[in-house]
């Protein structure tokens, strides 16, 4: 990539609950289009879904005229269930992930004791590999492995935008944790320095932020701006530090709120279980397995 990589235009959708950044990127000239990571609403207080985020991104799709050539998964998140299989549905566009999301399943089928489980990714359309490139419209996609927050999960780098998930937070807020099961803070150190290895002014777009109620989101900042101001690793930091500050922060964190229902739905590729005898599905929770905190 170099200083004159197309630009994409970009389009962030917020889910306040998870706190979950959801994209859409289009090549102007073409007006075709990615959606990467999509929101399919949970609430686990009632046992109910809503597909009321992936609805504003299909209005603004039409709204925009756009025709949509991937459905973008970054890996299999623990807070939101994937809106993925609702969008390919609708839109007709294959849906993708890495493909050491095999792995991720593997480990899960075991934690939620899943043997039927097919853990082979065959639920996507498509997984790609490590520097793996496709294009949408006139705008080249790359996918670049960046394990840490789990061992599947990669960035897309889009022309001059990257999505760079559950990798880095804003500068103010550092990055995400790395201690869920898969997980490592040595990869996501490696992981976090080659995406800030891309160009000074390519746009990384983070795939959270938890602002105060009424407050909009921040969701991107340039490479340079990471390198300038990120707390955990701006110039100057080196990797021993990073990971004590890393592993501290991690062992004060409690597991996310929906991530026991929303893994066992997205090592399904964005699914519910199959309907059991009287017509519903159920999720199921391992007991006895993680830290309470």
């Amino acid at each position: 990539m170099t200083s004159q990589s197309p630009s994409p235009v970009v389009r962030a959708f917020f889910d306040r609950p998870t706190g979950s950044l959801q994209y859409v990127f289009h090549d102007a000239a073409t007006r075709r289009a990615a959606i990467v990571d999509p929101v399919w609403n949970y609430f686990p207080e009632a046992g109910a879904v809503s597909t009321q985020s992936a609805d504003e991104i299909l209005a603004y799709i039409r709204e925009e005229g756009l025709t949509v050539d991937w459905v973008l998964d970054t890996h299999p998140h623990a807070d939101h269930f994937s809106a993925g299989p609702y969008l390919k549905e609708k839109l007709g566009a294959p849906h993708a992930i890495g493909e050491k999301v095999t792995g991720v399943q593997q480990l899960w089928q075991g934690l939620y004791n899943l043997p039927d489980l097919a853990t082979d990714g065959g639920q996507w359309d498509r997984l790609f590999a490590e520097g793996e490139e496709f294009m949408v419209g006139e705008i080249p996609v790359k996918v670049m492995f960046s394990p840490g927050h789990t061992l599947a999960s990669i960035t897309y780098v889009a022309g001059d935008a990257a999505f760079v998930h559950d990798t880095l937070m804003m500068p103010a807020s550092g990055t995400s944790r790395a201690d869920f099961p898969g997980g490592s803070t040595e990869d996501l150190w490696n992981s976090i320095r080659a995406i800030l290895d891309l160009p000074a002014q390519t746009r990384l777009y983070v795939g959270h932020d938890y602002p105060p109620a009424g407050v909009a989101p921040q969701y991107m900042a340039t490479v340079a701006e990471h390198r300038l101001s990120n707390r955990h690793v701006k110039d100057g930091i080196g990797k021993a530090e990073f990971i004590a500050t890393r592993d501290a922060r991690d062992q004060t964190l409690k597991l996310p709120a929906r991530m026991l229902e929303a893994l066992q739905v997205n090592i399904r590729g964005g699914r519910l279980p199959q309907p059991e005898a009287d017509g519903h599905s159920y999720l199921r929770k391992p007991i006895g397995r993680f830290d309470p905190r």
